[in-house]
Formats: C-alpha cells, structure tokens, sequence
C-alpha cells in the first residue's frame, strides 16, 4: 500500500479521532449497524492498474454476445422475472488482496453480482475519513478521472433512467431497517427518490404505485435492492404489494434476473491471472487430492452463508444438487494492511455504473478488512481495525 499515506495515518490516529469520525459519519443519519473500520486503504498505482485489468476481462466476458445464453440456468425458474433488458445497470467485482509465486501483492477475484451494492455511502465515506483525519484532499475513491459531481450524475443517470426522481423508488424488503440502509438514505439524498418496501407499493393492472399524502403516484422504475435470496422461504411480503415476477409495466434498475447471471455461476466461464481456478461441482472428474487447498461454496446465497472452507470428501459426496455448487481453489489473503498492532486482510470491490445505451464505467470501489476467517462484518465482531472501508487513490 502507499507507505507514506499508511505511516502518516497510523502515527496520527488515536481513539478519539475514530469516535470523532463515526459521529461524522452518522450525522443526520440513523445509526449504522455494521462495523466501519478504523483506517481506509491507500491503493498504490501498480495495484490499481492490475484491478482495472482484472475488471476489464470479466467485462470482455459480460459482453460477448453468447453470455446470456451461457448464464441461461443460472437463473431458478421459480425467480425468474420478465421483461429482461440487454446488459446490468451495476456490475461489482471482489478481488482479495494476495502474494503471488514471486511475493508480489496481486488482487485475485473472490466473487461478483450484477447488482448494486453501497454506491451512496462510499463517497460519503470517503469525505469523512479524509475530513476527520486531515488527509490529503486529491486522493479519491473515483476512478477514470471522475470528479464527485461527475459520478453523481452517472449514478443519477443509472437508477433514475429518462425519469423524474418522484417516478422513481429505490426498493427492499423493511428497506429502513436493513443493515445497508445508510446507502438507502444517502441516495435518497443524492437523487430525491423515494425509498420504500414491496408492501408500500400497490398494482392496479400492470401498473405499480405508491401513496404519496391524498396523491397516487405511478411508479415507472424501480432501483432494486431485493435480494430474493433473503426471502425464499416467506414470499408473503408479495402478497401484500405485488410480485416482480408478474407481467408489468416497469423498468428496473437493475433488472434481478441480472444478480444471477453475473454471480458465482460466472466464474467457471473466467480464466486468467487475477481468477483462482474454479468448477461447477456437477462437472468435477475427480476429486482433488489436496482438498485443503479448495472451499466450496453454493451457487445461491449471500453474504457468504452456505461456503465451506474446510472442505472433505464427504462434504461433496453429501451434496444433493451438485449442479448448484462450485468447487473453487482457495487464495491465500495476505496481511498488507498496516495496522499498529500487525497486518490485516483486505479486499477490494470494483464497481461499475452502466447506463442505458453506453459503456460500463469502473467508478468508485468498497473495501473489507479482516483479521477472521473470512471476510465480512459478521466474521469480524470482535476485531479492531477491520470492517467496511474504501480505497483512496492519488488523482
């Protein structure tokens, strides 16, 4: 990592300036409810052009014109919504931070969605650490030269279409008590949209609305946040509002067939240096000697609910529907971070904007550290110095 940036932070942090920060960072906001860590990560040049180069291969797949056809079963019959569009409106790729055979840091890709992730609280973000801690104004979490008015205008082009922000409603199930609902209220901010459940919406037809006071208000594009993973075994929220997979008359943004496409069903597709070496299970010849080198891990879940780590023998033979696993050669995380008490894992997520009718952009990123076994909030509780974070670059 840019070692100047890193010592200069580490000598002047203290516990107060951390306190300090967390305030800013929930001022006029509820509270978060996940960790934010201490620090962000300063991203050197070589380590952001390999992300860009690694991003760029998996968009080349994305693209070519036989990727639907390819990704075709990865959507499950049951959660298959019509009306689907050309391309994802949001791409994010993970990448671990690891060393190679010659102890060079090299990012290796760990997964990637074709759905939106924390595109309004990264830049929030951002300012607050290089506010409360005095750091250097020009670095950014934006990439391509792009300024903070220049990726809010994407972001605005992205979710909101040809439409009126009043047309427009960002949507999840309880979306004001999810666990990201300060990216909900930061983008509501941005764009002016509303933010509501799929019970606050009503259909008469194909049409959808919204109550707003004595008026009623058509919806006409919907910024989807809802995970259908998380509401597989209780789709009653449907039946109070409406459901998605029926015929309507809406645009989405992005459209939810696109979060199974681009996901771990991807990466048996994906070859090259930055892509650890990965299979579907129902494709598996022989079971590899060294299985400890590998992690299984399910085709259909989130949040990294489901993977094994330590993968046996008898943990493939017992699976039921190996057609929905893939068995993936693990990467070693290295420590790079700096922290004043050792090193600690990290991993940085690309994410792209894709407005109708252009190209994908790589426009700002997300980062985890860690010090557990895996990555993510919930593995890290009772850690310092790690959590949600972001990548700041010189400009």
């Amino acid at each position: 990592m840019i070692k100047k940036y890193r010592q200069a932070f580490n000598s002047g942090f203290s516990q107060e300036k951390y306190n300090t920060f967390l305030n800013e960072l929930e001022d006029g906001y509820p509270p978060i409810p996940f960790r934010v860590a201490e620090c962000p990560i300063f991203i050197p040049e070589e380590l952001k052009q390999q992300l860009i180069t690694a991003g760029n291969e998996i968009i080349n797949l994305i693209k070519q014109p036989n990727f639907k056809e390819l990704t075709e079963k990865a959507i499950p019959k049951d959660w298959t919504v019509p009306n689907e569009n050309n391309h994802p409106h949001f791409l994010t790729f993970d990448f671990g931070l690891c060393k190679d055979e010659n102890g060079e840091i090299v990012p290796m890709l760990i997964e990637m969605q074709g759905f939106p992730s924390l595109y309004g609280f990264q830049m929030h973000l951002a300012n607050t650490y290089k506010k409360v801690y005095g750091l250097e104004k020009s670095l950014t979490p934006l990439f391509n030269g792009m300024t903070e008015g220049g990726y809010f205008d994407v972001l605005k082009k992205v979710i909101m279409g040809k439409h009126l922000p009043h047309e427009v409603v960002l949507m999840d199930v309880d979306a004001i008590n999810q666990k990201t609902a300060i990216d909900f209220f930061v983008t509501a901010k941005k764009t002016g949209i509303k933010i509501l459940s799929p019970e606050q919406i009503t259909k008469e037809g194909k049409h959808l609305f919204y109550q707003e006071g004595a008026n009623k208000i058509q919806i006409k594009r919907i910024y989807n946040r809802l995970i259908f993973d998380e509401i597989a075994d209780d789709t009653t929220v449907f039946s109070k509002g409406f459901d998605p997979r029926e015929e309507l008359d809406i645009e989405w943004a992005t459209h939810p067939n696109w979060f199974y496409r681009i996901s771990k069903y991807t990466m048996p597709f994906l070859k090259g240096k930055f892509v650890p070496k990965t299979q579907f299970l129902n494709q598996l010849d022989t079971i590899p000697a060294d299985l400890e080198n590998y992690v299984l891990k399910p085709l259909f879940s989130f949040a990294g609910m489901g993977v094994i780590i330590d993968v046996k023998a008898s943990d493939i033979l017992s699976i039921k529907d190996p057609e929905n696993w893939i068995l993936q050669r693990k990467v070693s995380y290295e420590p790079v971070i700096e922290a004043p008490d050792g090193g600690v894992k990290a991993e940085l997520r690309l994410m792209y904007l894709w407005p109708d009718g252009e190209e994908p952009q790589l426009s700002v990123n997300l980062a985890r550290l860690s010090r557990g076994k895996m990555i993510g909030v919930r593995y890290n509780a009772d850690f310092d110095w790690v959590g949600g974070t972001v990548g700041l670059m010189e400009s």
